[in-house]
This record gives C-alpha cells, structure tokens and sequence, in this order.
C-alpha cells in the first residue's frame, strides 16, 4: 500500500460509531469487531496510517459500503493496546481530510482515496474570521458548563482558521450529520461560517434554558422561604400557646369553605384568606378582620334562593312607612 502524500494512496479504512475525527484531533477508540481489529492490524504493517470514517448509523454492526461516508481523515495510529476482553485501545491523531474514490470490503475495507487540499485565504480575512468566531465561542463556553474553560485558552493560540474551526467542532454538541458536514467542507470561510451559525443556534438555545432554570429557582426559593416563615411562624405561635386548637379550627374552616358550594372566585380569595389567618397570631386585630370575613363568606347562602314578592302595592306601603317625610 502506497501510503506517501500522493494525490492518491491507498490505505485501509476504520468505520467509526457516532464520532467524528478531524485532522489534529487526538482522541482514543476502543475497537471490538473483528474486522475492524484485522483493519488495525493492517495499518500498523503499513506506516500506522489508517482512514476513519464514520458510519452513517452507529446501530448498524455489519456496515457495508453504502452505510459509510465517503469523507474521513487520513490518521496516524499513536498507541495501540490489546485488552484481556478481546477488545482493542487504540490512540489516534488526525492528520488530514480525504474523499474515497473507491472502497473496496474483503477482510476489512480498504480504500482508494484522494487528499482533501484546503485552499487558500487573504490572511486579513483569516485574522478576522479567527477572532469573531474565538468571541462567538467564548459566549458560548460561558453559558455551556459542560465545556472546561481551558479549551478557550488552547483556541486563543490557534492563529490558523482551518485548524481553529476543526477544534471549535470537536467541542460543539453537534449532530452526527452536522460534524460530518464540517468534515467535508473544504473551504474555510465557509467551515467557519457554518459553525457560527451552529453557536448562534446553540447560544439562543442555552440562554432561553439559563432563562427558564432562573424562574424555576426563584419559584423553588419563594416556595422554600414560605414553608419555612410558616414553620418560623407555627414554632412561634406554639411558644406563645396559641396553637393549641389552630390546626383543628383551620381544618374545620377548610371543610366548610370546601362544602359551602360557593363559585371559584369566591372559593380561591377565601382560601387565600385562610392561608393569611394561619400565618397570623390569633390575638392580632388583622387576624380578628380575615377571620369576620371568612365567616362572612361561609354565612353567604351562595345557593339558597328566597321566593321573590311581586306586590308592588304592598312595596310601596313600606317604603312609605319606613321613608315618611
């Protein structure tokens, strides 16, 4: 196998679950089916060069050559180790992209590919594209905790915007098919570009999560600070010996409130009220005023209808009698 930086080489080629490797990216990989440890074998017969390429379903055990993509990255085997389970670690470091022309499936794949060479760019733009997509990356790390900040600090001493965008793609909670789609775009701008327009998506995402988790809190801590003044309140009240019959009398109010058949309304703003009289003591002139007014409302005969006097003669008679002069 002709593994020497030629427009084409021929070189055997690794299929990948649900990873993809970009060139520079150093990353272990734990190799079990047997004809991808024959495919490892081979490689490291010729120059430790191997081609990893992803498949397009990670479910798929047996994939032929119609379930792989046909861009990876032309990779040098670093470290191979062979574990007491059969299995086999082995450390790899992308080197650079290749398109397989043609794939060949006997004991493992073998491929006749053709480097993938990155054009070049204006140095001015390149300087530009590296430092707004380093600011885009930096908002996002900031609110992605699950990021180390130690990445931005490696990104900050990459000057080279194919390199930069490859390791920026890494990091990113990318989708099998949109990591792969980094992989095969050749141009930079464009690479770069791409993945800004992922971070943005990524950052308006995260920011209506950070959103939605503030309100949760602030809830979760108004509710805890109630339970606990309540609590605060009852041991109070209690010292003071004003709690003997309170849960009891609460509970008796409740029930009525509950059976008294009034309308919503009504039923939610005496409840309201009834949650305000167990935070009070029993002696407070507020307690006496929130305590009227229940009893007021549970005395409305919310349901009990009087039979209506038509005798307008007769009405006339009283008012009469009870507005003289």
């Amino acid at each position: 196998m002709n593994l020497e930086r030629s427009e084409r080489l021929e070189i055997p080629v690794l299929p990948l679950r649900d990873v993809v490797v970009y060139p520079h990216m150093v990353i272990p990989l734990f190799v079990g089916r047997e004809k991808s440890i024959r495919c490892l074998e081979a490689a490291m017969d010729n120059n430790k060069q191997i081609l990893l390429v992803a498949q397009k379903e990670a479910a798929t055990d047996e994939p032929s050559i119609s379930d792989l993509y046909d861009v990876g990255t032309v990779a040098t085997i670093l470290q191979l180790l062979k574990l007491p389970d059969g299995t086999v670690k082995v450390l790899v470091e992308g080197q650079q992209r290749a398109k397989v022309e043609h794939l060949m499936d006997d004991d493992f794949f073998v491929a006749e590919a053709e480097y993938l060479v990155t054009p070049e760019m204006d140095e001015r733009e390149q300087e530009v594209l590296v430092r707004t997509a380093i600011n885009q990356f930096d908002g996002f790390v900031k609110l992605n905790k699950k990021i180390p900040p130690e990445v931005l600090t490696s990104l900050n001493g990459i000057d080279e915007a194919a390199r930069l965008a490859d390791t920026i793609a890494a990091h990113m909670p990318l989708k099998l098919a949109d990591k792969q789609k980094v992989l095969e775009i050749v141009d930079i701008t464009e690479r770069l570009e791409f993945l800004m327009a992922m971070m943005e998506s990524e950052i308006d995402l995260l920011q209506v999560e950070k959103r939605i988790r503030g309100r949760v809190k602030k809830q979760m801590e108004k509710s805890q600070r109630e339970y606990y003044l309540n609590e605060q309140m009852k041991a109070i009240q209690k010292e003071l010996g004003d709690l003997d019959d309170a849960p009891d009398e609460f509970e008796a109010l409740k029930a009525k409130i509950d059976e008294s058949k009034m309308p919503a309304e009504a039923k939610e703003k005496t409840e309201q009220e009834l949650q305000k009289l167990k935070m009070m003591s029993p002696m407070s002139a507020e307690a006496t005023v929130v305590r009227g007014y229940i009893d007021w409302m549970l005395n409305v005969p919310w349901h009990k209808r009087s039979k209506v006097k038509k005798d307008l003669a007769k009405a006339e008679e009283i008012l009469n009698s009870d507005h003289y002069g």
